[in-house]
């Protein structure tokens, strides 16, 4: 979905370490002084999942080992995370968020876009200051905002300033604000991304800006391409809020030669299907936050299963992983006639950034730790709030998880 580049005024609203601040507006004894969120708070191994800026200075930083944070501030204050607490400071956030506009789209539970068009003869910074000031007296809840003729350079002002800051980043002012920045600090541009880049010498998102079209689209496939309009600040997407019910999906499916209970066969099928599924979420630059499998029997007779996922996936090892868990799971050992795999409610990859999980996150953080998608896990979480939550007053049921997901649209 496409919209004229020409007059638009975007803004990123982007909470400031979001879990941190709703738990000093709660108590507001916290104020002021070093907090982080953690799981696994009793265990020396915790792992920092955000903190507030207090601690922050003192040298504590988010995937940091509890013991290693306490170390650096001895006078840490540590809190798990209160998830229905802060679904409920997001829904009031967005709320305040409509009352200027239809035009919001949630991109996770302390973010947003903005479309502000439709404001004739009203300065968009002054509607930005008036919203970060309602949000700060309001809610007590710090924000930064990004104001911008679209979505991507509205994300990227958002960043300069925090906390607390309102940026105002114009396609002129390119080559002064957005080009000298290292090509890692670019929305889109992760760790893997940043290091082959650097091996056709792209070090700065000017660099970015002026490569060669061919040389990054065969380093980088379609995303190349992409990324290279970013730079240019090129960015035609819409502030939809209708996006977040998307629902796309990928699969793959085979007759069998012939019917088999055979263990070896199915469990071969599976992981063919898994890899025909994975490349082509990859050709789409996409994840899975969804596996759904389907099979069919001998008689006809079909069954279709699927399973939610704490996080989005498109590896084959991963795909192939919850395909078979759901299939043994399922399969009443007939003679199967027919196998299915589907990546479903599916993210795009650039935008995509881990979810919170507390029992995978030390695993995650150690595996990899200097992934950027990990560093902004805390501001990446709640499923059951963005897909359901947007348009109504109706209260959810959340106790089912803790996970929270957005179906990104699509180009």
């Amino acid at each position: 979905m496409e919209h004229p580049t020409s007059g638009r005024i975007i803004l990123h609203v982007d909470m400031n370490s979001f879990y941190a601040s709703v738990e000093m507006a709660y108590d507001p004894s916290l104020k002021g002084k070093p907090l982080a969120i953690a799981g696994n708070v009793e265990e020396r191994k915790g792992i920092i999942v955000t903190c507030s800026y207090e601690a922050r200075a003192k040298g504590v930083k988010t995937t940091m080992p509890l013991w290693q944070a306490k170390k650096l501030c001895p006078e840490l204050i540590v809190k798990k995370p209160n998830f229905e607490r802060y679904r409920k400071a997001s829904r009031a956030m967005f709320d305040l968020l409509r009352d200027y506009t239809e035009l919001v789209e949630p991109v996770s539970i302390d973010e947003g876009y903005i479309d502000l068009t439709h404001y004739q003869g009203i300065k968009s910074l002054e509607i930005a200051k008036v919203i970060q000031e309602r949000l700060l007296d309001e809610l007590l809840l710090p924000c930064s905002i990004g104001v911008a003729p679209n979505k991507f350079l509205a994300k990227m002002a958002s960043n300069m300033k925090k906390p607390l800051g309102i940026t105002v980043l114009r396609k002129r002012e390119l080559s002064e604000k957005l080009w000298p920045l290292p090509v890692h600090d670019m929305h889109g541009v992760g760790d893997k991304t940043a290091e082959k880049l650097k091996t056709i010498g792209v070090n700065t998102i000017y660099d970015l800006a002026h490569g060669d079209r061919a040389q990054l689209k065969q380093l980088l496939g379609v995303n190349g391409e992409r990324l290279k309009q970013r730079a240019n600040g090129v960015d035609n997407r819409v502030v939809n809020p209708d996006s977040i019910y998307d629902f796309k999906s990928i699969g793959h499916s085979t007759t069998l030669a012939k019917n088999t209970t055979n263990e070896a066969e199915l469990t071969e099928i599976l992981r063919k299907l898994a890899h025909s599924v994975a490349v082509r979420m990859k050709r789409k630059d996409v994840l899975a936050t969804k596996i759904f499998i389907t099979i069919k029997y001998a008689n006809l007779q079909s069954i279709t299963r699927s399973k939610k996922l704490e996080n989005s996936i498109g590896d084959v090892d991963d795909i192939f992983s919850v395909a078979k868990q759901l299939f043994f799971t399922h399969w009443n050992e007939d003679p199967v006639r027919l196998l299915g795999i589907t990546g479903q409610d599916l993210v795009e990859k650039d935008d995509a950034m881990k979810q919170l999980d507390l029992f995978t996150f030390e695993k995650d953080a150690k595996e990899e730790p200097i992934l950027s998608v990990i560093e902004k896990i805390n501001q990446k979480y709640g499923n059951q709030f963005i897909r359901r939550g947007v348009k109504g007053k109706k209260e959810e049921d959340f106790s089912s998880g803790t996970s929270f997901n957005k179906d990104f649209l699509l180009e």
